[in-house]
């Protein structure tokens, strides 16, 4: 396993991370492709025995399943100060007043109950899911700071927002006195390239650190065009980002792959690593080979003219995600 600071901070994370969406299945589950604990179990230990250090997951995934899992997986598999633990605030959790949103109340009240869920005092990123245009940034920037200063939170960052909307909450925090955004995790893959246009600038400008969710297109690009998984079937959000992934891009990915005799994901994430902005590529794995895939694409070099077979065939696109 490779590491890096994760953008312009101190903090050491693994070059994979390990996408938490898919555990916390079971009765608890909202997502049916999700794992239960059982079935996540060999994917947690293949996280540890590669150096995986850097694991992500999100209030809203599995209505707190996930975070429950996820925090249950850290004491019996490795160790708290072993692990960048990262969480998501602002997807809505009930329909209380503070089940949703960046208001103050949500974010006081919704950082403890991940906590609790995680069993953990603290949290290594805490990350802002969607932006929130029915509430100030100011308050938003003033919850954060307040959650920082008790300690529950050692670094903040935020996810899926256009670049502008990123820019204000950066100079908001920068003009209230902080905290810093260190991280935008946000959509990118050889079928969704339209971060190239600014947020990547904004982030190499910034210092911020890249971290890239469905770099395979939820599966889409790990596998011939038009085969279908379990989690490709039934997951509403996979098929709305990816109804109709160009099969040109697809094909092209498949044919280095046969050529250089390595999985297809090997190629789609070795191009995703390949951008110098990107810290980690977040890997949604549900079976260890997943991860060791993953790892094993840190060392896929491509060529200029593989790398011309990969992107010639993009055209422009709405982004999604947002």
């Amino acid at each position: 396993m490779e590491y890096v600071k994760l953008g312009g901070t101190g903090l050491t994370v693994s070059r994979i991370a390990l996408g938490c969406m898919g555990f916390g299945g079971g009765s608890h589950g909202h997502n049916p492709w999700a794992l239960d604990e059982e079935a996540a179990a060999p994917v947690f230990r293949q996280a540890v025995e590669l150096g995986i250090t850097f694991w992500d997951t999100a209030n809203v995934y599995g209505g707190g399943a996930s975070e429950e899992l996820v925090g249950r997986a850290v004491r019996r598999y490795t160790r708290r100060e072993d692990v960048v633990l990262a969480t998501k605030v602002g997807l809505p959790m009930h329909d209380g007043p503070g089940g949703s949103g960046l208001s103050r109340k949500a974010i006081l009240a919704q950082v403890d109950d991940s906590l609790t869920r995680l069993g953990t005092d603290y949290l290594d990123l805490y990350q802002l899911h969607r932006f929130d245009p029915a509430t100030p940034v100011e308050e938003t920037v003033a919850a954060l700071r307040e959650v920082v200063a008790a300690g529950k939170v050692r670094y903040v960052g935020a996810s899926s927002m256009w670049a502008w909307q990123f820019a204000k909450l950066q100079h908001t925090a920068a003009r209230d006195g902080g905290p810093a955004f260190v991280s935008m995790q946000h959509q990118y893959s050889l079928v969704q390239r339209e971060e190239e246009r600014e947020m990547f600038p904004l982030l190499a400008d910034q210092g911020v650190g890249s971290l890239v969710w469905c770099p395979l297109a939820s599966g889409r690009l790990a596998r011939p065009y038009g085969q279908a998984t379990v989690r490709s079937a039934g997951d509403p959000v996979a098929r709305r980002f990816f109804a109709d992934v160009d099969r040109p891009i697809v094909d092209a990915v498949q044919s280095i792959a046969g050529a250089r005799n390595l999985p297809m994901a090997q190629i789609a994430l070795g191009w995703v690593l390949g951008n110098p902005v990107v810290t980690a590529p977040i890997v949604g794995a549900t079976r260890p080979e997943h991860l060791d895939a993953a790892a094993a694409a840190l060392d896929v070099r491509l060529t200029g003219d593989e790398l011309a077979a990969l992107e010639r065939p993009y055209t422009s696109r709405l982004p999604t995600g947002f």
